[in-house]
């Protein structure tokens, strides 16, 4: 209670300033189950709660993200779905998180789970999403609105050509590790695909951050991977850590980030850490 305590002082005397240019980050990992949704909307979260303006876009079929918003997600709802296959602009699908200012939303309905077929024969089918952001950047300046200072992609566990798409449009990359056995399993495939894409459509792509997830500081097992992951990424792993929570695992049931649904949890702490350090490093970035 008392290192929570002193983490909470650390995290108040912190300043939160805005990064020079929009940040897009897409959070990727081709291994389910690591944290990539929970550490999408949490990340968001805690960053429109410091005052950002942030918008998140989900464009995993699950909609998981935009259920931890709390934003309607049936079949009848505008989604990201029609952005990329009917060139919807962004602003009209965009939907604000009814707990979080600044918080927007781009939501997923089931319809995007054949969107991967049906892009296929689209002209600039990789593109899409990318010339959507741009479009609603322009209408944001164009309409006297703040800038954006992170746009956070949550896509599938998958490399299909959603998932091509937030690559595409992103800067960086955020990937979530889980502290467990088969932690570094398939990451070796993920930082090939993503090399493919620098090489062949976005060389402005990087990694730019690794976050441990589900860490239990109670096994030596945890510690090691933990470390081992620390050795082979040294300037991507960010100090903080996301532990096991209850907390983490219970806020989606009730459309809520954990940042919001129990702001006093350690879960949501480590949250905050890790999106104040992201920050951070925009200098950097």
């Amino acid at each position: 209670m008392a290192n929570e305590n002193r983490r909470r002082e650390r995290l108040k005397a912190k300043d939160i300033k805005r990064p020079p240019a929009t940040r897009y980050l897409t959070v990727s990992n081709q291994k389910g189950g690591v944290g990539k949704t929970t550490t999408a909307v949490n990340i968001a979260a805690a960053l429109a709660r410091a005052g950002l303006n942030v918008l998140v876009v989900d464009i995993d079929p699950q909609g998981n993200a935009s259920t931890a918003l709390g934003i309607p997600h049936s079949a009848d709802v505008d989604s990201i779905y029609d952005v990329l296959l009917d060139d919807v602009p962004l602003a009209d699908v965009l939907v604000p998180c009814p707990d979080i200012e600044n918080l927007l939303c781009a939501p997923a309905t089931i319809h995007l789970a054949g969107a991967e077929i049906e892009l296929v024969s689209l002209v600039a089918r990789e593109q899409r999403l990318r010339r959507a952001l741009d479009q609603y950047e322009t209408h944001r300046a164009d309409s006297g609105q703040e800038r954006l200072d992170y746009v956070i992609i949550d896509c599938p566990p998958s490399l299909g050509l959603l998932t091509v798409n937030a690559f595409v449009a992103a800067r960086e990359v955020v990937i979530p590790i889980q502290c467990e056995y088969y932690a570094l399993e398939g990451l070796s495939q993920l930082l090939n695909n993503i090399s493919m894409i620098q090489k062949h459509l976005n060389a402005n792509l990087k990694v730019s951050t690794i976050l441990l997830t589900m860490y239990d500081g109670r096994t030596n097992l945890a510690a090691q991977v933990a470390a081992e992951v620390r050795e082979h990424f040294p300037h991507e792993v960010l100090d903080a850590v996301i532990p096991r929570s209850v907390r983490i695992s219970e806020a989606p049931s009730y459309q809520q980030t954990v940042i919001t649904y129990d702001p006093s949890s350690s879960g949501a702490l480590s949250y905050q850490e890790a999106a104040t350090e992201i920050n951070e490093r925009s200098a950097s970035s």
